[in-house]
C-alpha cells in the first residue's frame, strides 16, 4: 500500500473521479486538512511517510526533500507553475516532478478579465457602498479603444489577448520566448517591456516569478508605466514589488492596481490593504469548477503513472 499525501484543501474538490483514480490504484490518498494547506513544519514531519506528493502552493524546497528520504517518487503541483518545487533537487534524488498545464487556462484567463472589468469600472466599490446603505456613482473608462500590455504570452495570456480584442482594445504582447510572428498572428502587437509599460493602458501579467532576479515590476518598471494606468497581476505575487506598488497608488502615479497573487499568502500586513484603488483576492483565479476537474484528474494520472514505474505524462518543464 503506498501514501499520497495531499497538502492542498482545493485537489478534487468539484470531482471524486481522482480521488478514485488513486485509490483504485493503492495509493492511498491522505488529506490532513480540508480547510487548509499544510503547516509547513508539518509537511516536513509527514513526508517520509508519503510515496507520492500533491501541492498547492507550498514550498517544496531541497530541505523538505532530504527529509522525504528515500521513499517519496513523485511531487503533483495541482496546478501549472511548478515555482515553488525546487524542480532540480527533485531530479537529483530521482523524484519526479509533474504538474498540469493547460488545466486552468481559460479559468484564469476569464477571471483576469473579470478584474480588468471591475477595476476600471469600480464595481466592487460601488457594491460595498450600496450595501452601505449609500447610492453612488463611481465614473470609469470604457475599454473599448485602450490598450492592454500582456505580459507572458502563453496558454493564459494568448486567451486574454482575445477577450480584450473581442472588447475592441488594441492588445500589445511582450514574451521573449515566443516569436514576433506568432504573437501577430495571434491578433496581438510585439513590444518589449518598456515599450509595454509605457504605452498600456492595462498592465497584466501572466509569466512565472524568478526568485533570484527579484520583481519584475520593482519601483523602476513601476515607474515606467504609463500615468494612470492599471496593473493586474493574477500570475505570481514575486512579479511586483508591492511596496512601490503602495507608493504608486498612494500618490496617485498609478489609476489602479487589480491582485489575485501576494509575496506572502494568505496577505497579512501589507500597504496594499490601505492602498486606493486597489482589487485584492485571495489567489482563486484558478478556482473553477471545470478546472479543477481537470487538473486533479491529470495529476492523479500521472501519480498513479511514476508510482506504477511507467513515465509521467506531464512532467514538469
Amino acid at each position: 500500500m503506498t501514501t499520497t499525501l495531499v497538502t492542498t484543501p482545493t485537489f478534487a474538490r468539484y470531482s471524486r473521479e481522482p480521488w478514485d483514480l488513486l485509490e483504485a490504484a493503492g495509493a492511498g490518498p491522505v488529506r490532513p486538512y480540508e480547510d487548509r494547506a499544510l503547516p509547513a513544519a508539518e509537511l516536513l514531519r509527514r513526508l517520509p511517510e508519503a510515496d507520492a506528493l500533491v501541492v498547492g502552493m507550498d514550498a517544496v524546497t531541497a530541505e523538505a526533500l532530504e527529509a522525504a528520504g528515500d521513499r517519496l517518487k513523485v511531487v503533483a503541483k495541482h496546478g501549472v507553475g511548478t515555482d515553488t518545487i525546487d524542480v532540480a533537487a527533485a531530479r537529483a534524488r530521482g523524484i519526479e516532478v509533474v504538474c498540469a498545464p493547460g488545466s486552468n487556462s481559460r479559468a484564469v484567463a476569464e477571471f483576469t478579465f473579470g478584474l480588468i472589468l471591475a477595476a476600471t469600472r469600480a464595481i466592487v466599490r460601488s457594491h460595498q457602498g450600496v450595501a452601505d446603505g449609500e447610492w453612488p456613482k463611481v465614473f470609469g473608462p470604457e475599454l473599448y479603444g485602450r490598450t492592454l500590455a500582456v505580459i507572458g504570452f502563453g496558454r493564459i495570456g494568448r486567451l486574454l489577448a482575445g477577450y480584450a480584442g473581442a472588447f475592441g482594445m488594441t492588445v500589445l504582447a511582450h514574451d521573449p520566448y515566443v516569436s514576433a510572428a506568432d504573437i501577430t498572428a495571434r491578433g496581438a502587437t510585439p513590444a518589449g517591456l518598456d515599450d509595454c509599460l509605457a504605452r498600456a493602458d492595462v498592465v497584466s501579467l501572466h509569466l512565472p516569478a524568478d526568485p533570484d532576479a527579484g520583481p519584475l515590476l520593482d519601483r523602476r518598471g513601476i515607474a515606467a508605466m504609463k500615468p494612470g494606468a492599471l496593473l493586474v497581476n493574477a500570475a505570481r505575487g514575486g512579479l511586483v514589488d508591492e511596496d512601490a506598488l503602495a507608493v504608486a497608488l498612494e500618490d496617485g502615479r498609478l489609476g489602479g492596481a487589480a491582485l489575485d497573487a501576494f509575496v506572502h499568502e494568505p496577505l497579512a500586513d501589507s500597504p496594499l490593504r490601505d492602498a486606493p484603488n486597489v482589487l485584492l483576492t485571495s489567489h482563486m483565479a484558478a478556482c473553477g469548477h471545470e478546472a479543477n476537474r481537470a487538473m486533479g484528474r491529470m495529476i492523479a494520472e500521472d501519480v498513479v503513472r511514476v508510482l506504477a514505474g511507467e513515465p509521467a505524462l506531464r512532467p514538469a518543464p
